[in-house]
């Protein structure tokens, strides 16, 4: 039976589809320019992807395989597999398109391309430029541009800062389930690097007052059960103001329940003497932006993301 076989070819910000069947020749369609959204997004609330034992299939697993002339092999074996190279991004060309291995891309998951990696893998993404780290879930198959050795979603760019620059220098490293919790090896340089230049002392160390006061912070995410960015955890709210008076609240609170479904009410007076409006719980990310996005074309303040 005579299917067709579905390469995604990314070149940073440019995206080349090419549809070969298996009776014919390839041929590429003109190359477009790829982009985010129309508008900056925040994307520090969507949750790394999680290791977990899964099942390989022949699904975006073929080996070897051939894409503009050139011929790649898969990983055999990819533990402790190690990469440097030049990272880049891609994200409205192909969202809600699938991906090599059949599953939706989306620009807000936390997945990437890779030419060699057997699907699904997890590694972890270090930009050398800032030491800033992820998580993702390799799904997909490219980039194909030379000297390119991971195409990340625009959430995995924007994390690890390089959106505008379209591209920069990484580190991939590949984790099997429970090795998300160790350590990078930039972090142990760093330490090592601390501790050998940390002066010695044999005093005793004295906590002070502030050193025993207990923050609260955002409650993590849990791990979702993909990493397509959808799943939030399930106190996720937006708050779309804080105000001194409960009619200026009210006033918020009618405006923004003409954009939604969810519920939307006006917290009790908190210490510092202030109503807040939130929406929720959101448990799924495609509906939280779709409603910052809804609300922010009303004129209103930009909403922040709370756990309530």
């Amino acid at each position: 039976m005579r299917r067709n076989l579905v390469f995604r070819l990314k070149c940073g910000f440019r995206s080349v589809l090419v549809v070969t069947l298996l009776s014919a020749c390839a041929t590429p369609t003109p190359t477009l320019k790829d982009s985010g959204p129309a508008r900056p997004v925040d994307v520090s609330h969507i949750p790394d992807a999680v290791p977990r034992a899964e099942p390989r299939t022949r699904a975006g697993n073929k080996s070897p395989y051939t894409v503009l002339g050139k011929t790649y092999y898969l990983l055999p074996e990819s533990r402790g597999f190690t990469e440097e190279g030049i990272a880049s991004w891609y994200g409205n060309k192909f969202h809600g398109r699938q991906t090599s291995n059949g599953e939706i891309y989306s620009m807000y998951g936390m997945t990437a391309a890779h030419k060699r990696l057997p699907i699904p893998s997890y590694v972890r993404v270090t930009n050398l430029n800032n030491g800033r780290e992820i998580v993702v879930r390799v799904n997909d198959r490219g980039p194909f541009h030379e000297g390119r050795i991971i195409d990340l979603t625009y959430a995995g760019a924007s994390k690890l800062g390089f959106i505008k620059q379209g591209t920069a220098p990484v580190r991939i490293e590949v984790l099997e389930p429970g090795d998300e919790q160790l350590p990078s090896r930039l972090a142990l340089r760093q330490e090592t690097a601390v501790v050998a230049t940390a002066a010695p002392t044999s005093a005793p160390l004295v906590s002070s007052p502030a050193s025993s006061i207990t923050t609260s912070s955002p409650a993590p995410a849990p791990a979702p059960k993909n990493s397509a960015g959808y799943q939030l955890p399930a106190n996720t709210f937006l708050q779309a103001g804080a105000f001194a008076s409960v009619s200026a609240a009210e006033q918020i609170r009618q405006q923004v329940a003409g954009l939604t479904q969810l519920p939307v009410f006006v917290t009790p007076k908190m210490s510092d003497e202030l109503y807040r409006v939130r929406i929720g719980p959101i448990v799924d990310n495609r509906e939280l932006m779709g409603l910052r996005a809804r609300i922010e074309a009303q004129n209103l303040p930009p909403p922040h993301i709370v756990y309530h």
